[in-house]
């Protein structure tokens, strides 16, 4: 193990395979302590795979999901933790309905800020992985994961908060993971061109609005991971109630993928570390501050 703890905080299962998976996969292989933290059980997410919409997933879609997380951590060679709350579901309609009571979305910030600060102080991880303030899509659970997670990157360090929730501890830096990139598709696009085939995705393309803007322009660290793409897809492929394998995530293969775009990205929200802007490292200068042990590494 290289004594460095990442923490990947995520809304519901199957977000941690669709959002920077190969990149923690990446730094598992290379001796990273990687935690996955999800916030909801994902109950109210929708059968989106027809496959599985069948009598007998659908009345236990609880524990159908924590099967469908546990292999995928396995597959990503990470470590994975519940923080127990329910699944707010994405309402729809205008207007649209309220959220169901007792959902993540509808529990009092300082609540379930206390639980993830719980998360930190036991792992101490170095760095944390979130949304950012839109929560990457506007999904209830995902803004509400993104404030929870800011408040607790906070909230941990200080002996102040929550002291009944373990010993204080200072994660070193916080980041968004970006993955709606426009540029990203049109380069993919581009290669179809030059090979004289149809681009797959050419509709979902031409639907972006272009006043969304392009998130590029706030990524700061990108991540060299194309060699942990197929473990990326093959834990996305293991939430199998949520993911179509036939569906647009897998339309572009990976070859394509690895060549053009073999990166994941991510920005730095905040630091307590000097570091140079771009990075391609998540950890670029916490050797400044020396490595702690963590939980499995406690001094006697």
């Amino acid at each position: 193990m290289s004594g460095l703890r990442l923490m990947a905080v995520h809304a519901h299962p199957d977000d941690e395979s669709s959002k920077g998976a190969a990149t923690t996969a990446r730094y598992a292989a290379e001796g990273v302590e990687v935690l996955v933290v999800t916030l909801t059980g994902g109950e109210r997410g929708d059968i989106l795979n027809p496959a599985m919409d069948v009598p007998g997933v659908r009345d236990r879609i609880s524990d159908v999901r924590k099967e469908e997380m546990a292999e995928a951590a396995r597959i990503l060679g990470v470590q994975q933790t519940w923080l127990g709350f329910v699944d707010s579901g994405l309402p729809e309609g205008d207007p649209k309905p309220p959220l169901p009571d007792g959902s993540f979305a509808l529990v009092p910030l300082e609540e379930s800020t206390e639980a993830l600060v719980r998360v930190v102080r036991e792992f101490r991880p170095h760095v944390m992985t979130t949304y950012d303030e839109n929560g990457g899509y506007p999904h209830p659970d995902h803004i509400r994961c993104h404030e929870v997670s800011m408040a607790a990157y906070e909230a941990a360090g200080d002996p102040d908060r929550f002291p009944d929730a373990g010993q204080p501890w200072e994660v070193q830096k916080v980041y968004y993971s970006h993955g709606f990139i426009r540029r990203r598709l049109e380069l993919f696009q581009e290669e179809y061109e030059r090979r004289g085939e149809e681009f797959p995705m050419a509709e979902w393309l031409k639907k972006w609005r272009t006043e969304q803007g392009d998130i590029m322009g706030r990524v700061t660290t990108q991540i060299t991971c194309g060699d942990y793409f197929p473990q990326r897809d093959d834990a996305l492929r293991a939430h199998a109630t949520q993911i179509d394998p036939n569906g647009s995530f897998f339309a572009v293969p990976l070859e394509i993928q690895q060549k053009i775009w073999p990166t994941e990205e991510f920005e730095l929200a905040k630091t307590r570390v000097r570091t140079a802007i771009p990075e391609t490292d998540l950890f670029a200068g916490i050797d400044h501050v020396g490595v702690a042990p963590g939980r499995h590494e406690e001094k006697k």
